[in-house]
């Protein structure tokens, strides 16, 4: 089934699927980076986790009827998704103040913000990501108006489910990044992964980090960090 490599990013291979032009295979790697790249190691084993968290957050989604490039697990590392054209937009929401949104704007870390923030990153490793408006959407990322709008809809109800999700696992949803892409024939579905390389989540009872903050602070077991998240989404039958 799987094809010759298409693609080699910081966290997936990406590989052809024989006899089926329309679909993708993404293998997770072993690699943890940080500050866009700035920071490398590996860890044995979150590719693994970051596939089956992932997978399960599609399935739940899927069944909330957000559409996205996934289609199935097909073993520990590897999924199958609908070919994509990604969008070079990084869609960031975010519910509490934390990371560069507290340096940029001098606002206190674990603010409430109510209603969310929605912030867009183009997405150019030259650049570093940097944070641009619509219009700088519009011209850079071959977006309307009209996508912008659907983007940012689809963003906010892939909140409200997240935190839903995420709450009956005792973790809070401070903020996390998504990625559109287009199918054949131009619809704009979610793409790319949501996990906890992705998201920052906090412990409910203890504010503990529980993302990949763990490997940019230094701060615990990043690997344990990642078993916990699985083992309370599967124990809590958050996800199906």
């Amino acid at each position: 089934m799987k094809g010759s490599l298409l693609y080699e990013g910081k966290a997936k291979k990406v590989y052809y699927v024989d006899g089926k032009p329309e679909q993708l295979i993404l293998s997770y790697k072993n690699d943890a980076t940080a500050f866009n790249g700035k920071k490398k190691d590996q860890f044995a084993g979150k590719g693994r986790l970051n596939n089956l968290i992932t997978a399960r957050i599609f399935e739940h989604l899927h069944q909330q009827h957000i559409p996205s490039h996934f289609l199935k697990a097909l073993n520990d590392n590897e999924q199958i998704v609908q070919k994509t054209t990604i969008i070079p937009l990084e869609v960031v929401v975010r519910n509490i103040a934390a990371g560069s949104l507290t340096r940029r704007l001098a606002i206190p870390e674990k603010t409430a913000l109510n209603p969310p923030i929605i912030e867009l990153f183009y997405k150019n490793d030259e650049l570093d990501d940097p944070l641009i408006n619509d219009d700088h959407a519009k011209r850079l990322a071959d977006v309307t108006e009209h996508d912008l709008d659907h983007i940012k809809i689809l963003a906010l109800k892939i909140n409200e489910i997240l935190k839903r999700l995420f709450r009956q696992a005792d973790l809070e949803v401070v903020d996390f990044k998504l990625e559109f892409g287009r199918l054949a024939d131009g619809t704009i579905v979610l793409a790319d992964e949501i996990s906890p390389d992705t998201c920052r989540l906090w412990d409910v009872t203890t504010g503990e980090k529980m993302d990949k903050d763990v490997f940019r602070e230094d701060i615990g077991d990043l690997i344990e960090t990642y078993e916990t998240i699985l083992q309370r989404l599967e124990e809590n039958k958050c996800v199906k």
